[in-house]
């Protein structure tokens, strides 16, 4: 059910924004990153399904479980990586701030969102050479001198996914945090001003909405990021994998989702339209 869901939202705003493309509509860069941020979470959310079949019926050997789980690590740290590009971009779009610093960045970072985006995706790549040099080197130390490979993938004391999780989110994370705290901080005392004012038409909601978007990310990539350092902690220490909690994690990417298309008025309207299609093909059926 969470992968039927998932793959509808993340192919909606894929479609949505490619067809705009397509027909040589203006692309903003808070579309290109919503389009990169759904092709990444449906890959992730795939892979994810996918590795939780082959763990159920595969009786072979491990590498096909292992190519799997490294391209489920990629994704989940390009999600991670994107979802900071998106708070930062929206920061330096819609946040006041006339610094010469901050007007520095929009003019150099706004223009070229699409090679930040490659930027992220490689430095996703580049988090993961590390672990996984070192898991193929054990691989084949294992075959050299007849260790398992199952307990060379399967050893509770190794280091590979505390790297990806705590060193490789690091700077995402903190990168995300700054942005998304000035860009609340920012809206939160400019509609603190705007209240002040004798200008009763002034109307707030935009912003409210901005500051309700911030806050409810914030709050899905601290549950994203807590919940599979959970994943590592209780494998590292009872050497079991939690797999129903990796599916759960899975679902507020979907709710995010959600979400982007509620906050995204051309995202909304085109929902509003598919919806009320399927509305007059349903009754057109019944009667």
């Amino acid at each position: 059910m969470a992968l039927i869901a998932g793959l509808v939202i993340h192919s909606f705003i894929i479609g949505v924004n490619v067809s705009d493309w397509w027909r040589g509509k203006s692309v903003t860069p808070v579309d290109l990153i919503v389009t990169s941020l759904g092709i990444v979470r449906m890959c992730a959310q795939s892979v994810n399904t996918l590795y939780l079949l082959v763990d159920s019926v595969y009786t072979g050997g491990l590498d096909l479980l292992i190519a799997i789980n490294m391209a489920y690590y990629l994704f989940s740290c390009a999600n991670v990586w994107l979802t900071s590009l998106l708070s930062i971009v929206l920061c330096l779009k819609i946040s006041n701030l006339h610094t010469r610093p901050f007007l520095y960045l929009r003019r150099m970072m706004l223009p070229r969102t699409g090679c930040l985006i490659v930027a992220s995706v490689l430095l996703s790549v580049a988090n993961l050479l590390f672990p996984l040099c070192r898991m193929i080197n054990e691989v084949e130390f294992g075959r050299i001198y007849n260790i398992t490979m199952y307990h060379q993938f399967t050893d509770c004391n190794n280091s590979h996914f505390l790297y990806i999780y705590i060193i490789g989110d690091f700077f995402p994370l903190l990168f995300y945090s700054i942005s998304s705290v000035l860009l609340f901080v920012s809206l939160y005392l400019h509609t603190t001003r705007m209240k002040m004012s004798s200008n009763l038409s002034i109307n707030l909601e935009t912003y409210y909405s901005a500051m309700r978007f911030v806050a409810f990310t914030f709050l899905y990539i601290t549950f994203y990021f807590c919940g599979h350092y959970v994943c590592f902690l209780y494998y590292h220490f009872y050497c079991v994998d939690l797999p129903w909690l990796i599916v759960i994690l899975d679902i507020p990417s979907v709710l995010h989702s959600s979400y982007l298309i509620y906050t995204t008025a051309k995202l909304r309207s085109q929902m509003s339209k598919v919806l009320q299609n399927v509305m007059d093909f349903l009754f057109q059926r019944k009667n």
